[in-house]
C-alpha cells in the first residue's frame, strides 16, 4: 500500500531515540522529510544518521520542547528548509509517577509543560502551515490516559489532558482539513526501557520478557517500536483521510477499556 507520504514534511518532538526515532525512520523510508528535535547532542547526531540511512532528508535540531523559543526556532528551520509542514508528532515525554504526597508542585508543573503545553505551543506555531497543506497532527500518549492506575500521576493526568486536547482540536481543525489523532501506548520498546534494562543489569531481552510477564499482556510480549511506527505512518498519511479524533490503543490488549 502506498501511503502517499513521499514529499511530505513531518516534525517529531522526542525523535532522537525509541518510538520517535522509529517513526522518523519509517517516514523517511516512505519518502518523507523529517525534522526531529531533542536536548542531547550525541543522540541528535545519531538520529540524524539513522534517518538519513533510511533514505530521508532530515533536520536534527537541538531543542527543549518546554521552551517556546526553541519550538519557534524548530518550526522556522523546517519551513526555511522545505517550505511546508504536513505533519506534527507530539512525542516528547517521560514516564513519571508517584503518590500524591510525594510529588511537589515543581514536578507537576514540569510535567504539564513537557507533555501538554509543548503540544499546545507547537500545534499553534505549525497551524498556518498545516492549514496550507491540510496536514495531520499525531499525539503519542499512554494507556493510562484512559485507564489511570494508582500512583500514576502526574503522567496519567497530563496524558489525559493531551487526549482531551487531541479530541478538541480534531473538531476545531476538521473544517480546515486537518486531522488530529493519538496513539495510546502500553508497554512498547523505547529508549527509556533500554536505559532501564541497563540500570537493572539485565539484557534488553530479559528485561522485556520480565515486563511482559509481570504486566499480564494478553499477547504475551512487549510491543515493538516498528509497530508504533507503522501505525503512526498510517495515521499521518492520506490513507487515514477519514480518521480523526481517534485514540488508538497500541498495548497488546492490556488496557481494561476500549
Amino acid at each position: 500500500m502506498d501511503l502517499e507520504l513521499a514529499g511530505k514534511v513531518v516534525l517529531i518532538t522526542g525523535g532522537t531515540d525509541g518510538l520517535g526515532l522509529a517513526l522518523a525512520g519509517q517516514l523517511a523510508s516512505e519518502g518523507a522529510s523529517v525534522a526531529v528535535c531533542g536536548r542531547d547532542e550525541a543522540r541528535l547526531r545519531s538520529a540524524e544518521a539513522t534517518v538519513r540511512d533510511a533514505g530521508g532528508d532530515v533536520l536534527a535540531q537541538r531543542a527543549d520542547v518546554s521552551s517556546p523559543a526553541d519550538l519557534a526556532a524548530l518550526v522556522e528551520a523546517a519551513v526555511a528548509r522545505w517550505g511546508r509542514i504536513d505533519g506534527v508528532v507530539h512525542n516528547a515525554g517521560r514516564a513519571s509517577g508517584g503518590t500524591l504526597e510525594s510529588i511537589d508542585d515543581a514536578t507537576w508543573e514540569s510535567d504539564v509543560q513537557l507533555k501538554l503545553m509543548a503540544a499546545v505551543r507547537l500545534t499553534r506555531l505549525a497551524l498556518p502551515h498545516l492549514r496550507a497543506s491540510r496536514g495531520a497532527v499525531l499525539f503519542t500518549l499512554a494507556m493510562a490516559a484512559k485507564a489511570p492506575g494508582a500512583r500514576s500521576e502526574p503522567s496519567s493526568v497530563t496524558r489525559a489532558a493531551g487526549m482531551a486536547l487531541m479530541k478538541a482540536l480534531s473538531k476545531e481543525l476538521a473544517p480546515d482539513g486537518i486531522r488530529v489523532n493519538a496513539v495510546l501506548i502500553g508497554l512498547i520498546e523505547s529508549g527509556q526501557w533500554v536505559r532501564g534494562a541497563a540500570a537493572s543489569g539485565q539484557s534488553e531481552g530479559e528485561f522485556y520478557e520480565r515486563l511482559a510477564k509481570d504486566s499480564g499482556i494478553p499477547l504475551g510480549r512487549i510491543g515493538r517500536a516498528e509497530e508504533f511506527a507503522d501505525l503512526g505512518c498510517f495515521l499521518l498519511s492520506a490513507r487515514a483521510s477519514y480518521l480523526t479524533g481517534a485514540a488508538v490503543n497500541l498495548d497488546g490488549g492490556l488496557s481494561p477499556v476500549v
